[in-house]
């Protein structure tokens, strides 16, 4: 696969959103779409209050825009495009009712749910459609099992899993933006040598995208990118995943997006069944935040940890024959 146009996608996407940064950044700041924060969470997070959320439409414009340019317009072309846009719109609209219509709890479990199911099953009948392989393969090995029909109900866990895990880790400045130029980095690399082209410009699309919205929202943030942008990204990492054949091996190259969820679960279900906290608050990065830990020393950390799980999938891929 051509690595010039691979580096060409990342430049442009990267550049498109340093470019609708400051425009989005002060429209964002006029509508007075400000972030709010939660006053049981670490006081630093209290003067972030305000700050212009729902900046996610800055990383979404830009990898389309330059996933329309460099991608050929297949099937996966559209799997791709319905995981993040459909997942990034779900979360528009939840952000949306949140910030502008001043309903906290945005959209209800019930609209949420139909919304992330809606755009799970188009993707299923995309896959069906052009001959999708239901196998599943075990990372590490040449073995694989063919999950046959029940292939199509595990397609909708992945982004179910994908799209809240990434969206428990968007919490801290820079975080989400730079775990996620990671897996996304990673499984750019596993497209280009799996020959899948769609999947390596679109990935490849999402890393400068993110680079590029991490110049805003590097601490101290400028902007957040609200669930516009976390279950954008999960929808097509997840998508990424399945179009590679790399749907187990994405619990690895996501393993900080799925610590951040199972702390949550952890969390509730313990308080649920004992009265009582494991975390001081979760996601796992607040607590290390209580626990004394700075913003910066939390994003690097994280960030230092999703490179080496990342790293770990790779060489996994390549023991595997991939």
């Amino acid at each position: 696969m051509d690595m010039l146009a691979i580096l060409m996608t990342i430049g442009v996407s990267f550049l498109l959103a340093v470019i609708l940064g400051p425009l989005c950044i002060p429209l964002l700041r006029r509508l007075k779409f400000g972030q709010q924060v939660r006053t049981d969470g670490p006081q630093s997070h209290l003067k972030k209050s305000g700050t212009p959320t729902m900046g996610g439409i800055i990383i979404l414009l830009a990898v389309t825009v330059a996933f329309l340019r460099f991608s050929e317009k297949t099937t996966e072309f559209w799997v791709l495009l319905v995981g993040a846009l459909g997942f990034g719109l779900v979360g528009f609209l939840d952000d949306y009712i949140k910030i502008a219509l001043k309903r906290s709890l945005g959209l209800t479990a019930k609209q949420k749910l139909f919304g992330q199911l809606l755009f799970s099953l188009i993707v299923c009948v995309l896959l069906y459609q052009m001959g999708h392989s239901t196998a599943v393969s075990v990372p590490g090995t040449s073995f694989s099992l063919d999950f046959g029909w029940f292939y199509y109900p595990f397609v909708i866990i992945i982004f179910f899993g994908t799209t809240n895990a990434v969206n428990f880790t968007d919490g801290v400045d820079g975080l989400l933006s730079g775990t996620s130029a990671i897996a996304a980095g990673a499984f750019t690399i596993i497209a280009m040598q799996a020959t899948e082209h769609e999947s390596a410009v679109f990935t490849a699309a999402l890393v400068g995208a993110v680079l590029g919205f991490l110049i805003f929202n590097a601490h101290p943030a400028k902007v957040f990118m609200g669930d516009s942008g976390s279950l954008g990204i999960g929808g097509g990492l997840a998508a990424a995943a399945i179009l590679t054949k790399t749907e187990i091996l994405l619990v690895l190259i996501g393993g900080v997006f799925v610590v951040e969820m199972i702390s949550v679960i952890l969390q509730v279900g313990s308080f649920k069944l004992r009265g009582k906290r494991i975390f001081k608050m979760s996601p796992i990065h607040h607590h290390f935040e209580l626990s004394g830990w700075s913003e910066w020393k939390v994003v690097t950390v994280f960030w230092a940890v999703g490179l080496a799980l990342a790293t770990a999938g790779l060489a996994l891929y390549r023991i595997g024959g991939g």
